[in-house]
């Protein structure tokens, strides 16, 4: 995979904000659509979403997440390729996180590997060669270089769905509130790379202030980035976005300034692995 382009997949909501972070966080599947229509004339290729129950709380329901996608599709009339989670957030036993991508069977999913593992390797490996079979393109949510070392063991041993070049997200962080993540946070992850010849198609998320600055690296390094609400409600100044969509369009002019092109819709399927 080349440089060239970029894939910025927005995050808008994530499983812990709610409007009293900020009134422009989405919650609902309309609320979603509209996001997805703005983050994409922003520059976006593809989205991250949280869906939520009637409290607001993180929730991995099947029916709730079909009506988001269909939402978004028809909000974008197909062109916000859509990936899901199956973040645990404490709620949910790795079972339930793999009959919700067995009972929806989305076009793409992000997946915690060392939340996935709880069930250990053989009940992982069958799933992710489920996936594989099915055509679901799975996204792997590393967090530091342990996770990454596990993840190269296991893709060495064939119990990734034998897929030659794996997707994975490298979380620059963590959850927390007083979080801000660092562009040198990413050297860790990228000598794991190198160090296991790992041929994977990276992108990144960052936290806080520090967001821009991280993901400006990332997008300088030849990665790829996520970006959005649920990891940092601001701008490199330090000033609150005011939605989503404005904090997709500084990376895309970032991306602009270094002279990588944004990815179209079919060329996003690709990045993700979905075709």
């Amino acid at each position: 995979m080349t440089a060239d382009p970029l894939l910025i997949m927005v995050a808008p909501n994530g499983a812990r904000r709610t409007k009293a972070d900020h009134a422009a966080l989405p919650m609902t599947a309309a609320e979603l659509a509209d996001t997805a229509a703005a983050c994409l004339a922003a520059g976006a290729g593809a989205m991250h979403i949280h869906v939520r129950d009637d409290t607001g709380a993180h929730v991995l329901d099947a029916r709730r997440y079909a009506d988001a996608i269909t939402a978004i599709q028809d909000r974008t009339d197909g062109r916000m390729l859509v990936q899901i989670t199956t973040e645990a957030v404490g709620r949910y036993l790795p079972s339930e996180q793999m009959e919700l991508v067995r009972t929806l069977r989305p076009a793409a999913v992000s997946v915690g590997l060392r939340e996935i593992l709880d069930d250990g390797d053989a009940a992982a490996s069958a799933f992710f060669s489920w996936a594989a079979g099915e055509g679901i393109a799975v996204q792997h949510i590393l967090y530091d270089r342990a996770d990454l070392d596990r993840f190269a063991e296991l893709h060495r041993r064939g119990c990734l769905g034998d897929v030659a070049q794996p997707r994975i997200l490298f979380v620059l962080g963590r959850y927390a509130p007083d979080q801000e993540s660092r562009p040198e946070d990413l050297d860790v992850f990228l000598d794991g790379l190198e160090h296991h010849r790992l041929g994977a198609v990276w992108s990144v998320c960052a936290f806080g202030r520090g967001e821009t600055s991280a993901l400006a690296a990332a997008v300088a390094r030849g990665g790829h980035v996520r970006v959005g609400f649920e990891n940092s409600l601001w701008h490199a100044d330090g000033r609150m976005a005011r939605d989503n969509a404005e904090r997709v369009a500084a990376i895309a002019s970032i991306a602009a300034m270094t002279g990588r092109r944004l990815a179209s819709a079919d060329q996003a399927r690709t990045i993700l692995g979905t075709s």
